[in-house]
């Protein structure tokens, strides 16, 4: 199973960094896979609210529906599906000086004949990471 981890640091305080990342509809601006994410429900996000993102990585296009499984001051916990892998995204947010300490773990789990992908996976998932650091930082700097 392809993992990566990325910690870093972002100007706004913990409390705005978890409004805004609750939100996954937000992963168009941060997200560099992200093409769309729209949001199924209404109401005020909280804890099982979901998304349907369709991201295009590496040159192909997939599609997740995401649902939202953990929500406090500190965390927020995202995890999408769709037949061929389910992508677990674990956020934590602390403070750091008057900014936020962000700590983005991914995991992707292949399912069935997409599992073999998952070597090649993990190389495509480690250039992610390291741009949607990039993209993420400058959004919420710029916020």
């Amino acid at each position: 199973m392809p993992s990566v981890t990325r910690s870093f640091t972002v100007r706004p305080a913990p409390a705005a960094v978890i409004d805004y990342l609750k939100d996954f509809a937000n992963a168009e601006e941060w997200d560099p896979g992200t093409e769309s994410c729209t949001r199924v429900g209404d109401g005020p996000v909280a804890v099982g609210s979901r998304w349907h993102n369709v991201s295009k990585i590496a040159g192909v296009t997939t599609e997740l529906d995401y649902e939202l499984t953990e929500l406090t001051d500190s965390r927020v916990v995202l995890v999408g599906r769709n037949d061929s892998a389910t992508s677990t995204d674990t956020i934590t947010v602390l403070p750091s000086g008057e900014g936020s300490e962000i700590t983005y773990h991914a995991d992707l789990d292949m399912h069935g004949l997409a599992n073999l992908a998952a070597p090649a996976m993990k190389l495509v998932f480690e250039k992610l990471a390291n741009d949607t650091e990039e993209q993420l930082t400058r959004v919420l700097d710029a916020r």
